[in-house]
């Protein structure tokens, strides 16, 4: 086709989109490909070279093989030995090497994370990125007063209903600590009821003691459909630290990993050391030691179900080392997090890091460095799942409505540039550029634009990019009062109750629901 033929045909669908009205109702519409959706791919961000990945890990191998674990549950103590781990006669059980590379191979590389509503479901594992909650905030900031107060369960079950509405937030762990339920039962129970009544994305929470994990599977049956339902298509995982740094079991959690895996409860096995206090000040130190404390939760799961699904949460944490405060938004948090993602794909397993644990208080400008720093390079490393990216502040001590709303528009900018840049003839524009530069002298309007418009283009509804008279004009309204504004929109408008009204009846007669 010449040019004269190509410029008529784009003149032609020019005029057959009807002007400047259709243009406006165009740009309005929501598009047909979201150019920002979860799951890109991750891993161009690699902190570590390969002779770095080889040498942590051999570490990590020889602290599991010479040092091993101590405190070890005798229940666990049994299981290993017979899977091949030896006693030291010291009261430590060591784990050859042999014993942790079997545990590798065979562990569950990829797995659906259900949600109750499949539509919800996402694959966890292989390069794909997703980011989520986690958390135990025992303070939120109030969205009137923006002063911080005692996170209540009213205010879990809020959170709950406001990001059920957030497109980005794949999985949902619940974020806050309803500290007005004093009894620990009552606590697990009431969780787990939160998330069921407002949300049908796959969801995530932790059991204090394992007592606890068989009573709450069969409320979690009834939202499934009836005895034994839920074992069926999990969709729930729990959150459980079987290691205490340095390198010992934690009895209690061990318990909780049992009783999880009796009840097909897919679950994270999360290290959280502390780099300076609980595990080496040096980075690369800690990154051996971290990772050997996480090898052996997944040797703990290898050996009383091998492949049972489980995320390999390798959690760096990072204190100022001239106060002891959590420094959650530090560049050694950036890099470390990073880091333990590019270790736990190199190794072939389903990854989860944390990100988006500000320092700060308010929702302000250090606010917006430490998140945006620390999620773009857990998800640009590859990190699977991506836990405490919303709604976290204060150092993960509160939880923040406005947070939620802003950090879910920060991640569709995170997945676009995850997304990369798509090299094809027809991006390439050849052609676009000869009816420009020969026809009206500028891209607006054409064809070519309006596809990319469409494709390649997030357009976010909460950040602002007016002139500064418009912005004035319209009220010069900060982040925070934007995400006041839209927090409460949704909370106002999205009471969704995902159980029928026969199941919340058994379940309020079967436990002692205390809200909703």
């Amino acid at each position: 086709m010449g040019f004269e033929q190509r410029k008529g045909a784009n003149m032609s669908s020019r005029i057959k989109r009807g002007g400047r009205q259709s243009r406006l109702a165009q740009r309005a519409a929501k598009p047909s490909f979201d150019p920002a959706a979860p799951g890109q791919i991750g891993g161009t961000y690699r902190p570590l070279s390969d002779q770095d990945l080889k040498a942590i890990y051999e570490t990590a191998l020889k602290l599991l093989e010479n040092l091993g674990l101590g405190e070890v549950p005798q229940r666990l103590w049994d299981d290993l030995i017979n899977g091949g781990a030896i006693d030291n006669r010291a009261g430590r059980i060591l784990f050859p090497r042999a014993l942790v590379e079997e545990a590798i191979d065979q562990a569950a590389k990829t797995f659906t994370l259900h949600g109750r509503d499949p539509a919800r479901s996402i694959e966890v594992g292989g390069d794909k990125v997703y980011f989520g909650t986690g958390g135990a905030a025992v303070q939120t900031l109030d969205l009137e007063s923006h002063e911080y107060r005692p996170s209540t369960l009213e205010d879990l079950h809020n959170f709950t209903r406001l990001q059920d509405r957030l497109a980005n937030v794949s999985w949902y762990t619940r974020c806050c600590v309803a500290t007005d339920v004093p009894d620990n039962f009552d606590l697990d129970v009431n969780t787990v009821f939160a998330l069921l009544k407002n949300t049908t994305k796959p969801v995530a929470t932790s059991f204090t003691i394992a007592d606890h994990i068989e009573p709450i599977v069969k409320m979690l049956d009834i939202a499934a459909g009836g005895p034994g339902e839920f074992a069926k298509r999990p969709f729930l995982k729990a959150h459980i630290s079987p290691i205490i740094s340095p390198m010992r079991f934690g009895e209690d959690a061990v318990d909780v990993v049992y009783g999880c895996i009796d009840h097909n409860i897919p679950i994270s096995c999360i290290t959280a050391a502390q780099a300076g206090a609980t595990a080496p000040a040096t980075l690369a130190g800690f990154l051996a030691q971290s990772l050997a404390e996480t090898l052996a939760s997944l040797v703990m799961v290898h050996v009383i179900s091998p492949g049972f699904p489980m995320v390999f949460s390798n959690w760096p944490l990072v204190i100022d080392l001239r106060s002891g405060a959590f420094s959650g938004g530090s560049g050694e948090t950036v890099v470390l997090n990073a880091a333990s993602a590019q270790l736990s794909n190199w190794l072939g397993l389903p990854s989860g890091v944390a990100s988006s644990m500000t320092d700060a208080k308010a929702i302000d400008a250090q606010y917006g460095v430490e998140k945006g720093q620390t999620s773009l390079a857990a998800a640009l490393a590859g990190g699977n799942l991506i836990y405490e990216s919303s709604g976290m502040t204060a150092s993960l001590l509160g939880a923040s409505f406005e947070a939620f709303v802003l950090d879910d528009e920060m991640h569709s900018n995170t997945y676009r540039a995850l997304r990369g840049i798509e090299v094809t003839d027809e991006n390439l524009g050849y052609d676009a550029i000869f009816e420009a530069v020969l026809g009206e002298g500028h891209f607006l309007g054409t064809a070519h634009t309006y596809a990319a418009m469409e494709r390649d283009y997030f357009y976010p509804s909460l950040a602002n990019r007016d002139e500064p008279r418009s912005w004035a004009e319209a009220g010069a309204k900060t982040a925070w009062e934007t995400a006041q504004t839209r927090a409460k929109e949704i909370l106002d408008s999205h009471k969704p109750n995902y159980l029928t009204d026969e199941q919340i009846r058994d379940i309020k007669e079967m436990f002692n629901i205390l809200y909703g």
